[in-house]
């Protein structure tokens, strides 16, 4: 993941800036180095600019906090500057029923943000089976885990699907959505971001890609847009090449970015960092420590970030394997040049 800084570095070179640095930012308890472009090398009048889906635009800014709670999630939104208005979706993980060791984001640490934006917490339904495959079965996995409790919910496939044309990439013609996307003017993409049996990692891209399509998107999605029904999604994308998934998934974020532009945020919490995604019921045990808090304005510098930490860690040996086996950042390789964001960004620490 060195590369990446040192495109940045060279980029910084070129543009004649002072040259960025990577510093070490230990954490007693939590020992591990944090990959960081100094923030004095940039400032608002800085001339180092970057791809971001199809304009060229300052490096974007990745927001960082040790502070994994109520109130860290409050000054990572608010760092980014960017309020959401009008009826804002909060995409989240609704965790698989049958287990209380299910990974998810608990309901009390993201109730203050939610309720700040006056937010609607958004699923659909899975391609899989299991417990949340069937809108009922959903809205009481909502109802047991609490999300009911802190804000109103939708189960945005209830009635059917509707499609958001894919303008970038090779593989997708549409990506398929829940019909009640039309509903939301904002997007707050709030995301545990951990491993994953399939992408290798789970961020705001598969929370996008996966979190917010119907079943037929997903099983869409998932085969590289080589399907016919829902019905037949084992057998569509089991021989479907590992890359192909991956460029998918982006595609489907290019659909996204290019319906709500300027009105979504992106915010991953590193906390509880299994190997395996929370739509396991009994997910592997984490075999890391929390890292903390982390937000952009730009999907692939976030995801690309946590990447970095995760790679950066003294005990990431577990989650790095998962993401190596299934080529995982090929998917940030191939939606910076799709020109979704960028894999360069400048790391703004905001503890004290």
């Amino acid at each position: 993941m060195k590369k990446h800084i040192t495109i940045l570095l060279i980029s910084i070179l070129v543009f004649s800036l002072v040259a960025g640095c990577i510093t070490d930012d230990s954490k007693s308890e939590t020992d591990y180095e944090t990959l960081e472009v100094n923030s004095n090398n940039f400032n608002e009048d800085s001339q180092a600019t970057t791809a971001t889906y199809g304009m060229v635009t300052e490096i974007p800014k990745v927001y960082m906090t040790t502070d994994i709670s109520p109130e860290g999630l409050i000054t990572v939104y608010e760092a980014m500057g960017r309020e959401l208005t009008g009826n804002v979706a909060v995409k989240v993980h609704s965790g698989e029923p049958g287990s209380e060791d299910n990974n998810y984001l608990r309901p009390e640490l993201i109730k203050d943000l939610v309720q700040q934006v006056n937010g609607t917490i958004v699923e659909c339904n899975t391609a899989y089976g299991g417990g949340r495959a069937e809108t009922a079965m959903h809205k009481q996995v909502m109802i047991d885990h609490g999300f009911t409790a802190i804000a109103p919910t939708d189960i945005m496939d209830e009635e059917g699907e509707m499609s958001l044309p894919v303008s970038k990439g090779e593989h997708l013609d549409e990506f398929i959505v829940g019909s009640h996307y039309s509903n939301y003017d904002s997007w707050l993409i709030l995301s545990h971001f951990k491993g994953h049996a399939m992408g290798g990692f789970g961020g705001a891209l598969k929370n996008v890609a996966i979190g917010i399509a119907s079943a037929n998107g997903k099983t869409s999605v998932h085969s590289a847009g080589a399907y016919d029904d829902v019905s037949r999604i084992w057998s569509a994308f089991s021989n479907i090449p590992q890359d192909d998934f991956l460029e998918s998934m982006a595609e489907a974020n290019g659909a996204f970015m290019d319906d709500v532009g300027d009105n979504a945020v992106y915010i991953n919490v590193l906390n509880r960092i299994s190997v395996d995604c929370d739509c396991v019921a009994n997910p592997a045990d984490p075999t890391m420590a929390d890292i903390g808090i982390m937000a952009s304005l730009d999907p692939v510098a976030l995801d690309q970030a946590c990447v970095d930490q995760i790679y950066a860690a003294p005990d990431g040996q577990d989650v790095i394997e998962r993401i190596e086996s299934r080529n995982g950042t090929h998917i940030l390789d191939y939606a910076a040049n799709l020109g979704l964001g960028s894999q360069e960004y400048e790391l703004v620490i905001l503890d004290a």
